[in-house]
């Protein structure tokens, strides 16, 4: 079943790779006899149209601008690679030390907006074509979830950014933070209304947004916003949809093997090829092992802070991180020779060459790593957003049911180990909650945020450099400040 499901997974993805002859009118001034007065107009027109609304989530600077910058600033990993790869440009990030000027930033900027305005060709153009209306509600439904899903990077990075809704170019001001909430809910309710579940997609769309998608990222939107009631009612549709389950095995939920699999909400598919014009995404590889085997550059290595964190003998650790010496499908993980196995890091902590395990893949080479699945969201953060929001809400019962689940999966059936959590009271249950929320999804990109949107930044990264009043923010790329000509100001702390 694996192999079939992952055959029609890059069935739908090669599709996305159609537009890109396309959509150059998108980026570049139009050519021919292609424009935004005569594309789309057609029912193809809006698949080729929706598609291409994915097809940025495999561009490499979607990503933080190419490398895992929030998990770099957390207290779960350091810059990685060896010291000396990107140790002026990258490095800064370990350390709250980058510049306002710093290209990933601009990249990721750029990219998301890149894809913004793809979306916006769907949501303003698709509804005058002359098709079935079902399915063109359902392409719009698409458009708006990964435009909520775009702009929900935006406004956790900046703060208040511009709203372009438009195809057309436009130089707008910061909109505020509540105008760019407003928008995405009122996109996920649209997607809400007008998606299929997961169970109702057929094979050749396994990968599509879904109903159940755009409900879990409107839980995760409210819990940014401290909407409580909400984000539990958000998660618990999800919860009872029926269409997730835990993976049995939790290696399974960012592995080859669990990809579209019942624990993913919504993932990124990518092929085992270099090159987003071949279907890759550089995501997997900029974290992959470095030196032998050979699959990638090493970034984002796990801190032995993190390595702590876990409890005695939970499987995730090991699921979490490759050791050196260790052996993963067959092949032995030797690791870098310009990296040291043990040294210290910037901070002065005790650090070992070791690396992401939630990116391998199997192969000894680069471009498998091109393949790995980015999981954006999964069944085990619904359940541990669920249990947040009832915590919050004043439901401790409720909140454990979610909560001891996940746990439960993590035990993989020892019951001597991480027993089930019956405490009640909301401050000590709040503390455990973000706990296995660390552990559970470490290095997948959730830490950095959680840990501003709970107000405990400044107590667990100012020794690695954070200033509370500023690093909340990534500050807005000075170039498109000047670009703006005086339309965009800048985020708090960065002005000089």
């Amino acid at each position: 079943m694996h192999m079939k499901r992952t055959k029609f997974i890059h069935i739908l993805w090669l599709f996305l790779l159609v537009p890109v002859a396309c959509e150059d009118f998108l980026d570049k001034p139009p050519q021919g006899e292609l424009t935004q007065a005569n594309f789309p107009t057609t029912a193809e027109d809006a698949l080729l149209a929706t598609n291409a609304a994915y097809n940025t989530m495999r561009d490499p600077n979607f990503n933080s601008g190419l490398f895992p910058l929030t998990d770099i600033m957390s207290d779960d990993s350091n810059k990685g690679s060896n010291p000396d790869d990107q140790a002026a440009t990258i490095g800064p990030f370990d350390r709250f030390q980058y510049l306002k000027t710093e290209g990933a930033i601009l990249r990721w900027w750029n990219t998301l907006y890149k894809a913004i305005r793809r979306t916006n060709v769907v949501v303003e153009k698709v509804p005058t074509i002359d098709m079935n209306p079902g399915l063109r509600d359902r392409y719009i439904g698409e458009a708006r979830f990964l435009r909520a899903l775009y702009y929900f990077d935006l406004v956790r990075a900046w703060g208040g950014v511009p709203l372009l809704t438009t195809v057309d170019p436009k130089v707008l001001p910061r909109s505020t933070p509540d105008e760019v909430y407003q928008l995405i809910e009122e996109d996920l309710l649209f997607a809400i209304a007008h998606l299929p579940r997961k169970s109702q997609y057929g094979a050749g769309d396994a990968g599509r947004a879904s109903k159940g998608a755009a409900q879990a990222l409107l839980a995760k939107v409210y819990l940014f916003q401290n909407k409580w009631a909400d984000a539990a009612a958000k998660a618990l549709d999800v919860i009872n949809s029926g269409d997730y389950n835990l993976e049995a095995d939790f290696d399974n939920a960012n592995s080859v093997f669990g990809e579209q699999g019942v624990e993913s909400v919504f993932e990124v598919a990518s092929f085992g090829s270099e090159g987003i014009e071949n279907g890759g995404n550089q995501y997997g590889n900029v974290q992959a092992v470095r030196g032998t085997p050979n699959r990638g550059w090493g970034f984002n290595r796990p801190t032995l802070d993190l390595r702590n964190s876990f409890e005695p003998g939970d499987p995730r650790l090991e699921s979490t991180v490759i050791f050196l010496g260790e052996v993963l499908d067959g092949v032995t993980i030797v690791g870098d020779g310009l990296t040291p196995d043990a040294s210290t890091d910037s901070h002065g902590q005790a650090e070992i060459e070791c690396y992401n395990q939630k990116v391998w893949t199997p192969g000894t080479n680069v471009p498998p790593s091109f393949g790995h699945n980015r999981r954006f969201i999964r069944f085990s953060d619904v359940l541990l957003i669920a249990a947040e929001a009832l915590n919050e809400n004043n439901d401790p019962a409720g909140a454990l049911i979610h909560l001891n689940r996940v746990r439960q999966r993590a035990r993989e059936g020892n019951n001597a180990i991480l027993p089930d959590i019956t405490i009640t009271s909301k401050d000590q249950l709040r503390d455990l909650i973000l706990r296995e929320r660390r552990v559970e999804l470490a290095l997948e990109g959730h830490r950095f945020w959680d840990l501003v949107r709970t107000n405990r930044a400044e107590a667990v990264l100012s020794p690695l450099g954070f200033v509370k009043g500023k690093h909340e923010l990534f500050p807005i790329p000075q170039t498109e400040i000047d670009l703006s000509q005086g339309a965009l100001t800048q985020n708090p702390g960065w002005e000089n």
